[in-house]
């Protein structure tokens, strides 16, 4: 009878572990210049490689080479060692024996030399599931254990764990294993195992395992046997109930498109699944096609998408009506792209205008070519309307934008700034804030100025007209000498003076 992929591709030594490196570098130095600790903790998610390292650390100590960081698997001490049967180092399961009785026997133990080895050593897993007695019992032991004793200690959850005992050990925290390293590692076993797949499919078990490289492993025995060993995303999804990434492809796509027919048929097949699913599903699209730098999702459009599946996932967790929250989803959707249509109405206005008046243009030339250089033509007025009109929808971007960021700071810009011109790089608007409302647009004028500088371009200055207090009269505009005509702020490095 053939093994489980899980015990066949164990991890016999250090180098073999997958996604913990500085975890193994740290041990097999230790084990290397013999700077060996008494007691360790090893933490993290289930399936990360906490047991495996204690069995390959514990084989490393008691191996006839040491010291070594690699045991040679020869000698007879490795060799009882994994066949586990080894007489000096002892595994306890703390999930079925967590009583001070079952410490005391440990304990007594321990009393007791190698019968015949370097070291006794105890590897103790789950060890939060130890009563506080049991705690309290082990507790002189593992601050003072004989030299020939170790503690290797072992856990899913070290916030249940006594400080008492955290502070006597050393810990390393396992860590969560990449979604890129664990489908590296199941295709080079699918390679050995002479296993048919598609890395697609491969990639989606990836996904599903959470991070646990044992899970993985059983989710891909699983697999072998549902697909008759030819592993496909279509048997993968099926078999996992996920949602298959070409539908989200399509989904996206028809969004683009805007394919209405389209995007009614895939939210009724959405319906078979968790919205939950579909929703990280939706997430992990965008940011492949955003590092991919597909043209058709530029930033703008992938920052508003990821910005409406944030909120999805709150309502998500609100309890919000799952099918409404998918509606509402595909709905805001199609409404984010409305910004493209503005810019390609304002670029089409700006065609058909400037054609429109070609002829009359030409024909209202001035006879005095002295005075032509002196005017301005129609087409030089037109040009001139055309950049206002383009300018002000530029300023509604940048509301639109401060908006986004903070509705009630937009609320405050929008009451309070008025727009006036853009042009030669110098942005005009008028201030009517006052009081709290001044002091809050002084608070946030950085990231007002970020955003100005985004729309209109990195070397935008403010301009706002100059009141005469006596005459009531606006004087030529000027360059602000200090931001307190604005919003009560000087910053010299934002604003230029004019003489």
């Amino acid at each position: 009878m053939s093994r489980a992929l899980s015990l066949k591709y164990r991890p016999l030594k250090f180098s073999d572990l997958i996604g913990q490196d500085s975890i193994s570098q740290t041990l097999s130095l230790a084990l290397d210049l013999n700077k060996v600790s008494h007691a360790y903790l090893f933490s993290g998610l289930r399936g990360s490689g906490k047991t495996s390292s204690a069995r390959i650390f514990a084989r490393a100590l008691d191996c006839e080479k040491f010291p070594t960081s690699v045991p040679c698997g020869e000698c007879e001490s490795c060799k009882s060692s994994l066949n586990n049967t080894h007489m000096d180092i002892i595994e306890m399961d703390a999930a079925s024996s967590r009583s001070i009785d079952d410490i005391k026997k440990l304990i007594e133990q321990i009393q007791y030399k190698p019968a015949y080895s370097r070291f006794k050593i105890f590897i103790i897993d789950e060890v939060h599931m130890l009563t506080k007695e049991a705690f309290n019992a082990l507790l002189k032991t593992l601050e003072e254990p004989p030299e020939y004793v170790k503690f290797i200690l072992a856990t899913t959850d070290p916030l249940k764990l006594p400080p008492t005992i955290l502070s006597r050990t050393q810990h390393f925290r396992f860590k969560k294993i990449p979604q890129n390293s664990i489908s590296t590692h199941l295709k080079r076993i699918l390679g050995l195992e002479n296993v048919k797949f598609e890395d697609e499919a491969i990639d989606l078990l990836s996904r599903n395992c959470g991070g646990s490289l044992r899970d993985a492993l059983t989710l891909l025995e699983q697999s072998i046997i549902f697909s008759k060993e030819n592993i496909t995303l279509e048997s993968v999804s099926s078999m996992l109930g996920a949602l298959n990434p070409s539908i989200i492809e399509d989904f996206f796509n028809s969004i683009l498109l805007k394919n209405d027919s389209k995007i009614e048929s895939i939210l009724k097949e959405f319906e078979s699944y968790e919205v939950e699913n579909i929703i990280d599903e939706m997430i992990i699209f965008l940011k492949y096609r955003m590092l991919s730098k597909d043209s058709r999702y530029n930033l703008i459009v992938i920052d508003r998408f990821f910005r409406i599946l944030g909120d999805a996932k709150n309502m998500l967790f609100q309890n919000a009506e799952s099918s409404f929250v998918l509606l509402l989803t595909t709905l805001k959707f199609k409404e984010a792209l409305n910004i493209d249509e503005i810019n390609k109405i304002i670029s089409k206005i700006e065609r058909e205008v400037l054609d429109i008046n070609d002829e009359a243009i030409k024909n209202n030339i001035s006879k005095d070519s002295n005075s032509t250089d002196s005017m301005q033509t129609p087409k030089d007025s037109m040009q001139d309307s055309i950049k206002s009109f383009s300018s002000k929808s530029q300023f509604e971007q940048l509301v639109d934008k401060i908006y986004n960021r903070d509705y009630e700071l937009g609320e405050l810009f929008k009451k309070n700034i008025e727009f006036v011109e853009f042009k030669d790089s110098i942005l005009t608007w008028n201030s009517k804030a006052d009081g709290e409302e001044k002091e809050t647009l002084k608070q946030f004028f950085s990231v007002i100025m970020e955003f100005v500088r985004e729309v209109f371009g990195e070397n935008t200055k403010i301009v706002a007209p100059k009141q005469n207090k006596e005459k009531k009269k606006p004087e030529e505009p000027e360059i602000i000498k200090d931001i307190e005509n604005i919003f009560g702020i000087v910053d010299k490095k934002i604003v230029d003076n004019r003489e």
